[in-house]
């Protein structure tokens, strides 16, 4: 398809060349007043404008194909890299808490709002990076189809400079060059911020359009917060930002597009103005006159291509810095998540969870645990607690080997399912939402419904195939008994449950606990799980506590077993 995209704009130029040659003889006959030759050439002008036209929409559509499948091709390679070894989640992490341990990656932490790059960088990129090759092809080729016609149809012209006779061949591709060079240099000079001005705009509006979706995501809460007065402040300030940059931004362009189009419009009559002495003195006819000028106007914007595209080569520039360093950043995690910290060791399959010398850390360096040794067997259940912000929820993160700032070994089971306190609830459909992350496919209706109903959500069975925002429509205690349907439906073998029953009646909690852990004990699995309430204590017979250290220590915690 590049090649036949290169194949047309080569044609575009060759059907501008016999347009060239046709101005110089149908202006010719005009002047001679030959109608003869005037009908025919209007007739051969038929011929070349269809040869034109079918050239110029096969191009187009060529073009555009081109550009959707590479977006294509693009956008699956960056979004199976950026959801692959949880690098999305390494980006946000080190993005919103600084990962200071985590120095490699930082030196590329310019990643923010990844979802705009995938969907809007990418199209951009593609579309400009195709266009502008082709222009500048394009141009490059038409200049050296036009400077001959140009050199030779100019002629020489001599003058005398200090007593010295001087006779200058091709005279107008001279001054071309040198028309186009002056403008090229005052164009960089005057477009040149707009790179940097690009890059923030793309940048500030997707920070704006980031904060709308979380106005929309959490409505509930902030409505019953009354939180819109702040919601409104917050985004008009990221608004307010997207104006103060788009207002320097249209200054720019303004000085850009001033110096731009005086540029455009004095080529014009510049070749008239450089011809005309020849024309008088009879050297020339009026046909070469007008080819002359199309040659030198042909010439010029071919050698003036940079200036005529440097705001769409700014959009360019802005656009790749933003994919590269996105690209950058992704590997720089892949790479840290090939090399972890946590080592795996013993069998590939183990039955229990051992961590031996496991030091835990925060994004800023600060040690929560250091070289603790934890064990769960087949059969254990085990409470983890502490005070809020111990590390509880950051020591299962271990456990399921998506905490970057990890370092010990570490033994956990194939067959492991962790629930978070607030589950993802994907919208769609009901049946799609139930069985994630694996396909809905897997499971019978019968099964489907069979894990509401022993999740407490009896009234949900009937609406397995609704569609809808479910995140919005369902509760919290509703979405978290989806998870513990999830877990029912799935049965693992081990389960990780952290505040998994926080939003939960009593009564519930008790019922849906008794069967989470009658659930394992059958599968000879094991429970692990953090929670607050006194009432899950009697579903586990050990327990974990995490016991603040004494200034000083090598951590800020200890785990005391018993």
């Amino acid at each position: 398809m590049l090649a036949a995209v290169v194949a047309l704009n080569l044609g575009t130029v060759y059907v501008a060349v016999l347009l060239n040659e046709w101005s110089r003889v149908f202006y010719d006959a005009l002047q001679a007043k030959d109608q003869t030759v005037f009908w025919t050439q209007l007739a051969r002008f038929t011929y070349i404008a269809m040869a034109g036209i079918m050239v110029a929409i096969l191009k187009f559509y060529i073009t555009q194909l081109l550009q959707m499948r590479w977006r294509a091709w693009m956008t699956r390679n960056y979004l199976s890299r950026w959801l692959a070894d949880k690098v999305f989640y390494r980006l946000e992490l080190a993005r919103y808490a600084g990962a200071a341990a985590n120095a490699d990656a930082e030196r590329h932490d310019n990643t923010d709002n990844p979802d705009q790059r995938i969907q809007e960088d990418m199209q951009l990129f593609t579309d400009y990076t195709v266009t502008l090759s082709m222009g500048i092809l394009n141009a490059v080729v038409t200049l050296v189809s036009f400077i001959g016609i140009l050199w030779v149809e100019s002629g020489p012209i001599s003058f005398t400079l200090a007593g010295t006779a001087i006779t200058v061949p091709g005279y107008m591709v001279w001054i071309a060059l040198i028309y186009c060079v002056a403008g090229t240099t005052i164009t960089h000079f005057i477009g040149r911020p707009l790179i940097g001005l690009n890059f923030q705009q793309q940048r500030f509006e997707a920070d704006f359009r980031h904060h709308l979706v979380r106005v929309r995501e959490h409505s509930e809460a902030i409505a019953l917060d009354r939180g819109e007065t702040v919601e409104h402040t917050q985004l008009d300030m990221r608004f307010s930002a997207v104006l103060r940059n788009y207002l320097q931004l249209i200054r720019q362009q303004k000085n850009l597009v001033a110096f731009t189009t005086s540029f455009a419009q004095l080529a014009v009559v510049f070749p008239f103005f450089a011809a005309a002495p020849r024309f008088f003195s009879g050297a020339i006819q009026f046909g070469q006159l007008m080819q002359i000028s199309r040659a030198f106007g042909t010439v010029q914007e071919s050698l003036s291509w940079f200036v005529d595209n440097y705001d769409r080569v700014a959009v360019w520039r802005a656009t790749a810095d933003r994919l590269t360093s996105f690209d950058a950043a992704m590997k720089a995690h892949a790479e840290n998540a090939a090399s972890p910290r946590l080592l795996a060791s013993g069998d590939a399959t183990p039955d229990g969870l051992q961590a031996d010398g496991l030091d835990i850390a925060l994004p800023d360096g600060t040690r929560l645990l250091h070289d603790a040794s934890l064990t769960v067997r087949a059969g254990d259940s085990v409470l983890l607690q502490g005070p809020s912000g111990s590390g509880k929820s950051t020591l299962f993160r271990s456990f399921a080997g998506i905490w970057p700032f990890a370092s010990g070994r570490m033994q956990v089971p194939q067959d492991a399912m962790f629930i978070p306190q607030r589950p993802y609830v994907p919208d769609g459909r009901l049946r799609d939402a139930l069985a994630y992350p694996r396909p809905a496919s897997d499971y019978s209706d019968a099964q489907l419904a069979q894990a509401l109903d022993d999740a407490l959500l009896p009234g949900l069975s009937a609406r397995l195939d609704d569609s809808d925002s479910w995140s919005q429509k369902l509760s919290g205690g509703e979405q978290q008994r989806l998870a513990i349907a999830r877990v029912l439906l799935r049965q693992p073998k081990w389960l990780f449950a952290d505040e998994a029953t926080s939003a939960l009646d009593p009564k519930a909690e008790d019922a849906l606990y008794e069967r989470l852990a009658a659930g394992v004990k059958a599968r000879n699995g094991a429970l692990v799980s953090i929670a607050h309430r006194p009432s899950v204590s009697a579903f586990h017979d050990r327990r974990w506590t995490l016991v603040p250290t004494a200034d000083g220590a090598a951590a800020r915690y200890t785990v005391e077993t018993t």
